[in-house]
C-alpha cells in the first residue's frame, strides 16, 4: 500500500535519509524530502518540527525522523501536536509503537543501526495497525496534553 511519508534528518544522518528515501520511493511510496541537503552541520530541532508539522498539516500520513542518536529529532518531532514520534531501533518497538500508541512517526539513529535494520523498522512501522479499543483513550490523553 503506497503512503504519503514525510522524511527529515540532521547532517549526522543525511547518508541514512538518502538511501532510505531511494528505497521508500522504490517501494512507491510518495516521499516528502523535509531535508537536510547535505553534510554540513544544521540544528536537528529545525527539522523536528517541520517534521511534526507536515504530520500536523496533513502533508504527510507518517514520517521517519533521523539523527545522530534519534533522541533529539524524536523530542522536536513531539513538540508538534498531532505528532506522535516513537524513537525505535528494532522492528519489535516498530509494531508495538503503531499498535499500542498509534505513533505516526518514528525515529532512527543513524550513528546506531545500519540501513538494513532501518528498512525493517520502517516496515513494520507501515504495515502494522493501531489495535484501537483500550489503546485509543491512551492516545487521547497523549493529544490532550497535561
Amino acid at each position: 500500500m503506497s503512503r504519503r511519508i514525510a522524511i527529515a534528518s540532521d547532517h549526522a544522518a543525511f547518508a541514512l535519509k538518502a538511501e532510505l528515501i531511494d528505497w521508500l520511493r522504490e517501494s512507491g511510496h510518495d516521499v516528502l524530502d523535509l531535508g537536510t541537503n547535505g553534510p554540513e552541520s544544521v540544528d536537528y530541532p529545525d527539522y523536528g518540527f517541520a517534521l511534526g508539522k507536515a504530520i500536523e498539516d496533513g502533508r504527510a500520513e507518517f514520517g521517519v525522523a533521523l539523527c545522530g542518536s534519534g533522541i533529539g529529532i524524536s523530542i522536536a518531532v513531539n513538540r508538534v501536536a498531532g505528532a506522535r514520534c516513537a524513537l525505535v531501533s528494532e522492528p519489535l518497538s516498530a509494531s508495538l509503537a503503531r499498535q499500542h500508541n498509534d505513533a505516526n512517526v518514528i525515529a532512527l539513529g543513524a550513528r546506531l543501526i545500519g540501513v538494513e535494520m532501518a528498512r525493517a523498522c520502517i516496515t513494520e512501522f507501515l504495515t502494522t495497525k493501531f489495535l484501537g479499543e483500550r489503546h485509543q483513550r491512551r492516545v487521547d490523553k497523549l493529544s490532550k496534553g497535561a
